[in-house]
């Protein structure tokens, strides 16, 4: 299996390249660049300065050299500036984008798996009852549910009628885990040094001995774990506190805060999905209820829970292991839709205002990063497949 592995990352390298070359070809098919909207924004402007700009981002060559000079930076790990944020693309999407879709994600995965699974293996068990009916009726109405349609109801329900969930966004204004230390200076006067020791920010403060007429340094060690707020420079004051730090109540309050945000994005992203896995686990299970194995152990005379549970669904969860790995990159893809309509700061509402504002490095560095994300989701449905049945083997 680790042959097989190594073959299907070193099989990733071209497929990206790939990927790269038709996304970069495919976003120089968008009329204009952002020179022409800068243009147009700013009648002033002179050909000469909007040459000038297209020249010094290399906007006057052919696409193909541009994708070229682009991916011989890229393989260097240096995937362009993003105009409007003034950081590395990388960067940006990464470190402050991706951990947020990936949380919306995860957090619609594990509602619609939690509800359809179940769902499904009922609607399957009591095959042709009312509750199977009812099962079949409301999953075919979560497939037809368009996702930005459902977010403005939900939108409108939860947070303009009934207020009681906010309308988009992160979190609260100026929400933060951190709140400041009980830990507060004794002392007046200038702060001349900050300094890490030992896992340990300490504190360096001027402080004037009245009693000696002089004046001299008193170092304060901050608590392990606090961030201080004070800078060189700054001076402190009896009573101030040290920093800030993270307490288990306010990580709690945090979590809260966050958790409120993400209920109606997580319930647009997941209805679909809970339809999906409804439909798909009652079809898996139906598959293997009537085989031989199974009829076997109804006649061993064991418990049909038993007979469900140990013998029928281990087998029909192994389809369904699969379409929970292909369906990743679905759930990262679908949420270009759900986090423009509820305004949530994560990837799809980047890629979405990067195309819109032509600030194409981070919208590549998006594309490719939903890229790797897909080889990887089949590379390791493949993995799972096989460890679960043992009649695949990978040579």
């Amino acid at each position: 299996m680790l042959k097989y592995t190594l073959k299907r990352v070193a099989a990733m390298v071209p497929i990206l390249l790939v990927v790269s070359l038709l996304v970069f070809a495919l976003i120089q098919l968008q009329p204009g660049t952002f020179v022409d909207d800068l243009k147009l924004s700013n009648p002033n402007m002179t050909a000469q300065e909007v040459e000038n700009l297209r020249r010094a981002y290399g906007l006057d060559q052919p696409w193909y050299v541009q994708y070229g000079k682009w991916l011989s930076h890229a393989v260097q790990g240096d995937f362009g500036i993003s105009r409007k944020q003034y950081i590395p693309a990388a960067t940006f999407v990464v470190e402050q984008r991706l951990g947020n879709t990936l949380l919306l994600g995860a957090g619609a995965l594990t509602l619609s798996l939690l509800i359809g699974i179940p769902l499904g293996i009922l609607s399957a068990v009591k095959q042709y009852s009312v509750l199977d009916y009812v099962t079949t009726f409301f999953a075919f109405v979560g497939f037809s549910l368009p996702v930005f349609w459902f977010g403005l109801m939900l939108l409108i329900v939860f947070s303009v009628n009934l207020k009681v969930l906010p309308a988009g966004g992160l979190s609260s204004p100026n929400a933060t885990p951190l709140v400041s230390t009980s830990a507060t200076f004794d002392a007046t006067g200038p702060v001349t040094k900050v300094q890490q020791s030992n896992g340990q920010t300490q504190v360096t403060v001027e402080v004037y001995d009245a009693d000696r007429g002089a004046t001299e340094d008193r170092t304060y060690a901050l608590p392990t774990g606090v961030k201080s707020e004070v800078q060189v420079g700054d001076y402190v004051s009896p009573g101030q506190p040290y920093g800030r730090s993270v307490t288990v109540a306010s990580w709690l309050s945090y979590a809260l805060d966050r958790l409120k945000y993400l209920v109606l994005p997580t319930v647009a992203l997941a209805v679909i999905q809970i339809a999906t896995w409804t439909r798909f686990m009652r079809a898996a299970l139906l598959d293997v209820i009537n085989q031989d194995y199974v009829r076997t152990a109804r006649a061993k005379g064991l418990p049909e829970g038993r007979v469900i549970s140990k013998h029928a669904l281990r087998n029909a969860l192994i389809p369904v292991i699969t379409l929970i790995g292909l369906s990743l990159p679905g759930l990262v893809n679908g949420a270009v839709i759900t986090e423009t309509v509820f305004n949530y700061p994560g990837m799809g509402l980047a890629l979405y205002q990067s195309i819109l504002d032509k600030d194409y490095n981070p919208a590549m560095v998006i594309l490719l990063l939903l890229a790797v994300i897909t080889l990887l989701a089949n590379l390791l449905t493949d993995l799972a497949y096989a460890l679960l049945s043992p009649r695949i083997r990978f040579s």
